[in-house]
């Protein structure tokens, strides 16, 4: 099943991508409030949107929203350690990580209210003159649950979809510095969509560790990455068991993999100087991902909003 959240001008209405068009429920019946179970709402819903839909518009006659509008938790994790380590390279570190990034899979919790959808155009975040992308996947939690076991996590998973966590990387000097994580480096957007592409459609990618679809990023028709799933470090399993820890995992709530390698702007940095690099994303840039299996994201960078700056002038 492929599902999207969509607005043909009559406010936010789930649908079922089937037969070339866009199958809509009832209003006010979201994509979350069919998950929480076996998947059993989903597949009811989905026979009622291929045999008696609310509506059916074509894709060209609405507008895709992400298909979580606002998810209950954003994690964005990082299972690609060779993305650390091209981001190493790329700012004149060593690539040797420190052991803990081996003990257990790293994360950071997001912004829901900053998801946007995956056409929409995106502003560059105030005051950052090194605006990139990042090329994922996110996997979406259908399921809940609380101190899972790697080896059944997985299972909880409904499928997933694109996530895009647009990166100032100047904040995010900024943010490191003070060492309590992420802050307003991963705050201006993130992108979902453009479907939630369920695991049974999936199934031909699936790898023992998890899925091996391709995906690829391009900046105005140029391809910057390529790569499968089939490289994570830490699987989703793991990703879900480490998460849900302690506190409980909600459905709804989406699990970014990390950047897949090469797919962001920083590891292509080819001066020392990183402010100097002329590759960041700018002004009428567009920005693409892309996945036989998830299909494609399109996106226009646009001008930042005017920043108010504090005391210290930032």
């Amino acid at each position: 099943m492929k599902w999207v959240t969509y607005d043909a001008g009559d406010g936010p209405r789930t649908g079922l991508l089937a037969d070339g068009g866009v199958h809509g429920l009832a209003a006010g019946v979201t994509l979350v409030s069919l998950l929480g179970d076996d998947g059993e709402a989903l597949a009811d819903a989905a026979a009622t949107a291929r045999r008696d839909p609310a509506e059916v518009r074509s894709p060209d006659e609405v507008r895709l929203l992400a298909p979580i509008p606002r998810p209950p938790s954003i994690r964005d994790g990082l299972s690609f350690l060779d993305h650390l380590r091209g981001c190493y390279r790329a700012l004149g570190r060593p690539p040797e990580l420190h052991p803990a990034w081996s003990q257990a899979p790293a994360f950071y919790f997001g912004n829901p209210a900053a998801v946007i959808g995956p056409h929409d155009d995106v502003a560059i975040a105030p005051g950052s003159r090194m605006f990139d992308l990042e090329l994922e996947v996110g996997a979406v939690v259908g399921r809940p649950g609380r101190d899972l076991h790697p080896d059944t996590a997985a299972d909880h998973i409904v499928g997933f979809t694109f996530f895009n966590d647009w990166t100032a990387r100047d904040h995010q000097m900024r943010d490191m510095a003070q060492g309590i994580g992420m802050g307003k480096a991963k705050d201006s957007a993130i992108t979902l969509g453009p479907a939630l592409v369920t695991v049974d459609e999936l199934e031909a990618h699936r790898v023992p560790d998890g899925y091996a679809f391709e995906v690829a990023a391009t900046v105005n028709g140029r391809e910057i990455a390529k790569g499968s799933l089939a490289g994570m470090d830490w699987t989703w399993g793991e990703q879900l068991a480490y998460m849900s820890r302690g506190t409980d995992l909600a459905p709804g709530d989406v699990i970014g993999s990390g950047t897949v390698p090469g797919g962001c702007l920083l590891e292509h940095v080819d001066t020392a100087d990183p402010f100097a690099y002329g590759g960041w994303l700018a002004p009428g840039d567009v920005v693409s991902l892309s996945s036989p299996a998830l299909g494609e994201t399109r996106q226009v960078v646009r001008e930042a909003a005017p920043m108010i700056p504090l005391r210290t002038g930032y």
